[in-house]
């Protein structure tokens, strides 16, 4: 009997300590798990975003848009990161002052936690140039699932040294 209480004292430890280590220890993370597990079909008539999403997609957009500059070799590794922290910080912002129906939501997390990814791996790693053309692409799906008037106009043009961050 007591070899009993003992397995099953670990074996509710071990239980403890597996939940602890699976629960998400930031919001991004949760948002990651429930982006892989939502597939969104394109609805049938697109969505109307909120203003929260609106301007943070517009942020994405232009920082993604300046990010063209360091595939073609014209912006400096410093200047990309700043970019690819721009677009961590829009994402963040749209995580936390987005209000969405479920269905539009889930259809945002498909675009958002591919987009984070992409931002935070050119972070991490300055080299891995690729990360731009993945973000692009996760933004790219936005019109899809979304009826953004003044999406597709051109991101404001701002001329900046691009060797400086």
């Amino acid at each position: 009997m007591k070899f009993m209480k003992a397995v099953l004292a670990l074996a509710c430890g071990l239980s403890l300590a597996m939940t602890a280590y699976a629960a998400p220890g930031h919001v991004h993370e949760s948002h990651a798990a429930h982006a892989a597990t939502t597939a969104v079909s394109t609805p049938a008539q697109r969505w109307t975003p909120d203003a929260s999403l609106r301007d943070g997609m517009r942020r994405v957009h232009a920082a993604v848009d300046e990010l063209r500059h360091y595939e073609m070799g014209h912006m400096s590794a410093p200047m990309a990161v700043d970019r690819a922290t721009s677009v961590e910080e829009a994402v963040t912002f749209m995580f936390a002052h987005c209000k969405l129906a479920a269905e539009p939501d889930a259809a945002l997390h498909g675009i958002l936690v591919p987009l984070l990814s992409a931002a935070q791996t050119l972070k991490a790693d300055p080299k891995k140039v690729g990360a731009v053309a993945d973000m692009r692409a996760a933004i790219a799906h936005y019109p899809q699932y979304f009826n953004d008037p003044g999406w597709d106009q051109p991101a404001p043009v701002e001329h900046v040294m691009h060797d400086e961050p």
